[in-house]
């Protein structure tokens, strides 16, 4: 699932399109399924691991056109494994749906679970697309693997977009399925309670240690150069940081004033996103003493910078 901009700088614009199943590398096939928006990009990518006996890698939303036109694309072939990077609605329900069809086990992340409980005033719309009825037969930690003919698939554990993130390494194609962890066609929504800025980070400088040549992503083309857009993901993530500081040092108390500040030009499809992307960051910094808060930190709260004099009397 997308953040919400197109401003970061290392931003790839080549799109796969959806409809049908396609060979983008050796042993890896792609197909996308028809969940176009403002935060999916074309849809979301399926990825088939393999030839004859194959893994399949996120199978998507509850869509049954997706999940009928990928069992067709896999006629007289048998499905070994099924795996979910994480419980977002655009990504897990369809491993349900594959599984009935196919008998294969659902192995990868574990039940949703949110960085922190609701806070006081927060309702349930705030993580509204997690996915709440998965459970995999198989959950997958650091560094599980899962085989077939030719192919090897190790969990990478990478919270921060949800807290129950896993990429998937695929060492015989120097490739890493990054989930929505890290996408070329947008920077990545850390949404609270969902996800977690400092976990994003931490995991951002966890797949910089990695040496892989090539990420395919949960939505949009492939990232060729993962050390320099990792990078540049992370620079961009303090730039924001940086923008949210100054708006505090400025007097912007409420997240609806940062959002206008430093989202300029927005689709006002994305608000709601942003101000939870802001919120993110808000979190870390109040949580790094480099912000206060009139209170939790909390999407209706008031902000300020941390050596701030402040009144929570009109809260």
């Amino acid at each position: 699932m997308a953040e919400t901009d197109d401003t970061n700088p290392v931003l790839n614009p080549a799109m796969p399109e959806p409809g049908h199943l396609e060979a983008v590398a050796p042993l890896i096939r792609r197909r996308v399924a028809g969940n176009r928006g403002p935060f999916t990009a074309t849809g979301t990518c399926t990825y088939v691991v393999g030839r004859d006996r194959v893994a399949v890698i996120d199978p998507g939303p509850d869509d049954p056109a997706h999940l009928d036109g990928l069992l067709a694309d896999l006629s007289g072939e048998t499905v070994e494994a099924i795996l979910v990077t994480h419980t977002h609605r655009d990504h897990s329900p369809g491993a349900r749906r594959l599984k009935e069809a196919t008998g294969a086990p659902i192995l990868g992340c574990g039940p949703h679970r949110a960085a922190r409980p609701l806070g006081e005033g927060e309702t349930p719309a705030l993580d509204a697309s997690a996915d709440r009825e998965h459970r995999p037969d198989r959950e997958m930690a650091e560094g599980d693997t899962v085989t077939g003919p030719g192919w090897t698939l190790t969990a990478v554990e990478t919270p921060g977009h949800t807290m129950n993130h896993l990429a998937f390494a695929f060492p015989e194609a120097d490739a890493l399925f990054s989930g929505d962890h890290v996408m070329a066609w947008s920077t990545t929504v850390v949404a609270p309670p969902d996800g977690q800025m400092r976990a994003y980070m931490d995991s951002l400088d966890k797949l910089r240690a990695r040496g892989e040549a090539t990420y395919w992503p949960g939505h949009g083309g492939p990232v060729r150069d993962p050390n320099r857009f990792v990078r540049g993901l992370a620079g961009h993530r303090r730039q924001r940081e940086a923008g949210i500081r100054n708006r505090l040092a400025a007097g912007d108390e409420r997240i609806a004033e940062i959002v206008a500040a430093v989202y300029q030009g927005l689709d006002p499809r994305l608000r709601g996103a942003a101000a939870l992307s802001v919120f993110a960051h808000l979190e870390d910094l109040v949580s790094r003493g480099l912000a206060q808060s009139d209170g939790p930190p909390l999407l209706h709260s008031r902000y300020f910078a941390a050596s701030a004099k402040f009144d929570t009397s009109s809260r």
